[in-house]
C-alpha cells in the first residue's frame, strides 16, 4: 500500500493516446530494448507537455496496451519472450517509474514481462508506478486466447502470489486503483472481482478497432462502470507502426466514463491528449453509500453466484505447468472446451 497521507478528494486524470512502435521487425533484443527506450523517452516528453497543458493536478495518466512493443505477430512464446518481455526488475521498468517521479504522477501501462517463477512462460502486465517510483499494482492479464495467462498455472500461481496476486488492488492516495486489460472489459467478472476487493478506478489499457458504431467493448466499458459503480478510464492506441498491419487499425476513442456510465472526455483518432477529466473521489464515495435502486454493490447477492461457479467448469486451468508451449496449443484448449460445453449442452 503506497503512503495514503495526503489524500486527494479529487483530480485530473489523463489517457493519454500515443502511437505504439512495434518491436517485432527488431533482429534481436538489443535492438528492441532501444527503440523500447525511445519509445519510453517519447512518452515522457508527451507527459511533460501534457502536464503543462493540463496543470498541476494531473495526477494519473494512462498509457494504451502494447504501447512498448507492439504484441507478437508469429512470434513464438520463447521468441516474444526473449525479444519483448521486460524482467520484474528491468531498468526499462526503472525508466517509467523515473518519469512518475519526475512528474509527481501515477503512471500506468501495460507490458510483457518474464517472471523467473515461469522461465517458460511471459505474462501480459498490468503496471502502475506511483509518484514514489514504486510500482505499486502489478495485474497479469487472467483472459487471453493466445498468451499465457496465471490461469494456465493457477495452482503454483496462488502458492506464489495468493489471491492478492489474482485480483491486485492498489490503495493509493488516489483513491483505489486496479486494471482491467484489453478485451477482458467483456468479461464482467473480471472488475467485479476487483470491486469487491475495493476497486474505485479501472485502468483499461488497450488497442481496439475504434469507429462511429459502438462496438461490445463500448458497451461493455459503460456497463462495468455502472455496474460496478465505479470510473473506467480507456487508453487506446494512436495506431501501432512497424508491422505488415495497417497502422490505424487500432487507433482512437480513448475516454474516461464515470461511476453512473456518463462519458466525462473521449478524443478521437490520432496520438491525443483530449481524453482527461476530474476524478471526484468524495462524489463517488457519497454515490457509494446512499441507499436505493442505484446502489447495485450493496445489492449484489454474491453468495448465490458462487454456488453457480463452483459448478461449472469451462476454460480449463493449469494447462501450461509442464513447460514450453507453442501457440497451437491455445487453439486446440479453446476447440476441446467448445466441444465439452457442446455436449454438455451449454452451448
Amino acid at each position: 500500500m503506497e503512503n495514503q497521507a495526503q489524500q486527494l478528494d479529487s483530480f485530473i486524470a489523463l489517457s493519454l493516446q500515443v502511437t505504439c512502435h512495434a518491436v517485432n521487425q527488431s533482429k534481436n533484443r538489443d535492438e528492441a530494448r532501444s527503440l523500447i527506450k525511445k519509445t519510453i523517452a517519447r512518452i515522457g516528453q508527451q507527459i511533460a507537455a501534457a502536464k503543462a497543458f493540463i496543470g498541476s493536478n494531473c495526477r494519473l495518466v494512462l498509457l494504451p496496451e502494447y504501447v512498448l512493443t507492439s504484441f507478437p505477430q508469429g512470434e513464438s512464446i520463447a521468441v516474444w519472450s526473449q525479444k519483448a518481455a521486460l524482467e520484474m526488475s528491468d531498468p526499462l521498468y526503472d525508466d517509467l517509474a523515473n518519469i512518475a517521479v519526475k512528474h509527481q504522477i501515477f503512471l500506468a501501462g501495460n507490458a510483457y514481462e518474464n517472471d523467473p517463477n515461469f522461465p517458460h512462460l511471459y505474462f501480459q502486465n498490468c503496471f502502475i508506478f506511483a509518484p514514489s517510483g514504486n510500482m505499486v499494482l502489478r495485474y497479469r492479464r487472467l483472459n487471453s486466447l493466445f498468451s499465457p495467462t496465471p490461469h494456465d498455472v493457477l495452482d503454483r500461481y496462488l502458492e506464489l502470489y495468493g489471491i492478492e496476486g489474482i485480483f491486485p488492488v492498489a490503495k493509493t492516495s488516489i483513491g483505489n486503483l486496479a486494471a482491467i486489460a484489453s478485451d477482458e472489459i467483456l468479461f464482467p467478472e473480471v472488475a467485479r472481482c476487483l470491486a469487491m476487493r475495493g476497486a474505485e478506478i479501472f485502468l483499461h489499457p488497450t488497442s481496439e478497432i475504434y469507429g462511429n458504431a459502438r462496438s461490445p467493448k463500448e458497451a461493455a466499458k459503460t456497463c462495468r462502470a455502472v455496474e460496478n459503480m465505479a470510473y473506467i478510464i480507456s487508453c487506446n492506441t494512436a495506431g501501432i507502426v512497424g508491422t505488415a498491419i495497417a497502422s490505424s487499425s487500432v487507433d482512437g476513442g480513448s475516454k474516461i466514463i464515470d461511476y453512473r456510465g456518463l462519458v466525462l472526455s473521449e478524443t478521437d483518432t490520432g496520438e491525443s491528449i483530449a481524453a482527461y477529466a476530474d476524478i471526484d473521489l468524495h462524489s463517488l464515495r457519497r454515490y457509494r453509500r446512499q441507499s436505493g435502486m442505484k446502489n447495485l454493490l450493496a445489492r449484489h447477492r454474491s453468495q448465490i453466484y458462487t454456488l453457480g461457479y463452483d459448478n461449472s467448469h469451462f476454460y480449463p486451468a493449469n494447462t501450461m505447468v509442464n513447460g514450453t508451449i507453442e501457440r497451437q496449443h491455445f487453439v486446440n484448449n479453446q476447440q476441446s472446451t467448445i466441444e465439452r460445453l457442446s455436449e454438455l449442452g451449454i452451448i
